[in-house]
């Protein structure tokens, strides 16, 4: 009988830690084999591996993420986004540049969270966010009907550009650390505690009276935060136009920072990456991971609530 051939990577290692081999094994190709590869390739056991079993696991894995990359969205309906930014150090052409990788995550119709777009970039502008926007047009994505992100204006001008019509939800939690930069370390604490009040009541006109009493009691004493809150405050509210759902869950994109912390925490094992691919490649298998662990588990949002952003709008 024949046997069949399975990937290195399949019956002996997960995705994520295989690309993790790659990326030592690369390091040590390119001669920027560091005492922190050293380590990291003696706690992967990489010495016992053949350059050609490493070779094997790149090529499948190269496959897969870009399986993953490109596939169709035309099967399921994203109405909400969720988008964010990470950096990371890699070597370009002898020398160390600063990467960044985009990454969107969407809810279906079934409430479910998925990955859909994990794109390395050189920098954060208009253009870039615009492109993309489009691959995930090109790939199926329709029109949202809320996106939520930081407010870096490439970013939110993007959004406005690439999907006419969508609501934009500036992330509460991005928007407070910008006010609080104009607080004085002694007073960020209590002043915080007030902040968070805003986005914690049931309707938005409470929200906006509580954002008016704010003005007025701290106008004097921290002009510049006040103006902050005033110039972004309208954009920070955008949620409470969808009352049946979550509000936690869509007014800020805490569903990333908590994958962010989670990929930086990984990913630091490695310091500088060899290449911009190697760092694709690993962080694409890392997330790659995690969907398939959101697909199995519970809904993020309820099924009944995120059925009726799908309802035209009256």
């Amino acid at each position: 009988m024949t046997s069949i051939h399975h990937p290195f990577f399949v019956t002996e290692r997960k995705r994520s830690e295989a690309a993790l081999i790659q990326v030592v094994q690369e390091a040590f190709v390119q001669g920027v084999f560091t005492r922190k590869m050293e380590k990291l390739a003696k706690s992967l056991g990489i010495e016992n591996l053949s350059r050609s079993q490493v070779s094997d696991m790149t090529k499948g894995l190269n496959e897969q993420v870009n399986a993953f990359r490109s596939r169709s969205l035309s099967q399921s309906n994203y109405s909400i986004l969720w988008v964010d930014a990470l950096y990371e150090k890699v070597r370009m052409e002898g020398r160390i540049a600063s990467m960044v990788i985009l990454v969107v995550c969407g809810v279906d119709e079934h409430g479910q969270r998925d990955i859909l777009a994990i794109e390395p970039m050189f920098e954060e502008s208009e253009e870039t966010y615009l492109l993309l926007f489009r691959g995930l047009q090109e790939r199926g994505l329709c029109t949202p009907r809320l996106v939520i992100s930081d407010a870096h204006a490439g970013l939110v001008a993007a959004i406005r550009k690439g999907f006419p019509g969508a609501n934009w939800q500036r992330c509460k939690v991005h928007f407070m650390r910008n006010i609080l930069a104009h607080i004085p370390h002694k007073d960020k604490d209590g002043f915080a505690q007030n902040l968070k009040t805003i986005w914690l009541t049931p309707a938005r006109e409470q929200a906006c009276k509580l954002a008016q009493e704010i003005c007025r009691q701290y106008e004097h004493c921290f002009p510049k935060a006040i103006r902050c809150l005033e110039d972004g405050l309208e954009d920070s509210l955008a949620f409470y136009a969808f009352p049946q759902l979550d509000a936690r869950k869509i007014s800020s994109t805490n569903v990333l920072e908590r994958l962010n912390r989670e990929i930086r925490r990984r990913t630091g094992v490695v310091g500088i990456f060899p290449s911009a691919d190697a760092y694709t490649r690993l962080m694409t298998t890392y997330l790659m991971e995690y969907a398939e662990d959101w697909s199995a588990s519970r809904a993020y949002l309820s099924e009944q609530s995120v059925q009726t952003m799908l309802q035209p709008a009256a």
